[in-house]
């Protein structure tokens, strides 16, 4: 007589009983059973449709009193996701990717976990699920209510995946990029959920890892860029590039230690083509003095181009040109942020600033009692960010995503709206290849 097929959860992998082989599995001889990631739940499920599954333990059915309408485009997104139960959706900022997962609740009503990357997007997808009528439950920030629709951070699904992972029957990836993140893909590995959604206004990650998503969460089953809904669901818009130049003793600095660079990885035998080769000089910099030596005289070349004096004197000319207009002026490190700060009696945000005081800033941008804003990173993502009509970038990465980010920033329609985003780089340095690269986003 064979023995029963069994499959049970077990701290973020499955259990498989009564089988010694199976696609997915491996065989923990401690057990005496079969093993894989919870993820491969659904796939495992379907090669063994006869046995015992004890694997989900979901909280209850939530209670849903509400219904979202979308748009024609987020509706074929959601048709397209629904289709599989499973996959990433590829939206521009601003075009409501939320509503797309508010969808799927109500349609499913299945217990869902929402994992978010900030604390303001904790509190904001809390505040959008009382239009299906849901109180959810939140994890971070200090607090930890569970409850059938539970809203938590990336930091905080972390630390508990393994005790929630067959909690939920559906699981929101939000900004689903920072699940490729080292650490947080353990997050995706561990949970069982059946349906998997994430969300993203830019997937490709610099260093590649977001191909890791695909078997976790799903391929992408839609994308849209900013240009095909400008015009319609999101405002027309210009992007713009400003050539500046450096100063004499700027420009003596940047070629000083470009030389120095240039001799560092000729020493080294080293040529930079990549983000894995730079990734390689960073780690050869904690024991090699010539790779530090590289390393330092990148980063100064990187701060005499971000931070040039003569993009303050463009930022001026552009200010007495928008000053009408509300205008986010976007830069790399705070001490460019600071000075444009008290140069310009502009208000401030960055890391440092406490949430207070972002609110009172962001809370005065809306009205309109102030116009202006300066920031390093932080408007970036994961914060509701008041309608603009201008944006300028004083310094940034080439990331396309953080480009997406921040055009997504002053995309919010209104009649009559054209908005412009403004690229002020330095000349003859590694800044001009850097635009180069993150404009690419606007090609896909």
């Amino acid at each position: 007589m064979s023995k029963a097929v069994r499959m049970r959860y077990d701290r973020g992998t499955i259990l498989v009983e009564g089988l010694d082989k199976l696609p997915h599995c491996r065989w923990d001889g401690r057990v005496g059973a079969l093993r894989a990631p919870a993820f491969r739940y659904p796939e495992i499920k379907e090669l063994l449709p006869h046995a015992i599954d004890e694997v989900m333990d979901p909280l209850p059915v939530p209670e849903v009193r509400g219904r979202i309408e979308l748009k024609p485009f987020q509706m074929e997104a959601f048709n397209s996701w629904i289709e599989k139960g499973r996959g990433i959706i590829v939206l521009p900022t601003g075009a409501g990717k939320t509503y797309i997962a508010l969808k799927a609740i109500e349609r499913l009503r299945k217990s869902t976990l929402i994992i978010v990357p900030t604390i303001p997007l904790l509190n904001q997808w809390s505040d959008l699920l009382t239009k299906l009528g849901i109180e959810a439950g939140i994890i971070g920030g200090g607090k930890s209510e569970l409850r059938p629709v539970t809203v938590i951070t990336y930091d905080s699904a972390y630390l508990r995946s393994d005790e929630l992972g067959n909690k939920f029957e559906l699981v929101v990836f939000d900004e689903v990029h920072h699940l490729a993140a080292a650490g947080y893909i353990e997050i995706g590995e561990s949970l069982a959920s059946p349906y998997r959604m994430g969300l993203t206004a830019t997937l490709e990650r610099e260093d590649g890892r977001h191909s890791l998503l695909f078997p976790i969460v799903g391929g992408v089953v839609y994308r849209i860029g900013p240009k095909e809904l400008a015009g319609t669901h999101l405002s027309e818009f210009d992007t713009v590039r400003i050539g500046v130049d450096l100063s004499e003793e700027e420009r003596a600095e940047y070629d000083k230690c470009l030389r120095e660079y240039r001799e560092a990885l000729r020493d080294l035998k080293l040529r930079i083509t990549g983000m894995e080769d730079f990734m390689k000089l960073i780690r050869m910099s904690s024991s090699n003095p010539t790779a530090r030596r590289a390393l330092l005289a990148w980063h100064r070349m990187r701060k005499i181009a971000l931070n040039s004096r003569s993009k303050l004197d463009t930022l001026q000319s552009l200010l007495e040109s928008h000053k009408d207009d509300k205008v986010i002026i976007f830069t790399e490190f705070n001490e460019m942020a600071e000075e444009i700060s008290r140069r310009f009696l502009i208000p401030l945000i960055t890391h440092r600033t406490d949430k207070k005081e972002r609110k009172e800033v962001l809370d005065a941008f809306r009205v309109g009692s102030v116009t202006k804003i300066v920031t390093s990173k932080v408007l970036d993502e994961g914060l509701d960010v008041p309608d603009a009509r201008v944006g300028i970038i004083l310094g940034g990465t080439g990331s396309r995503r953080e480009f997406v980010q921040r055009l997504g920033r002053i995309l919010r329609k209104r009649e009559g709206k054209r908005a412009v985003l403004y690229e002020v780089i330095s000349r003859g340095t590694s800044e001009v290849r850097v635009s180069r690269r993150r404009r690419k986003a606007l090609q896909r």
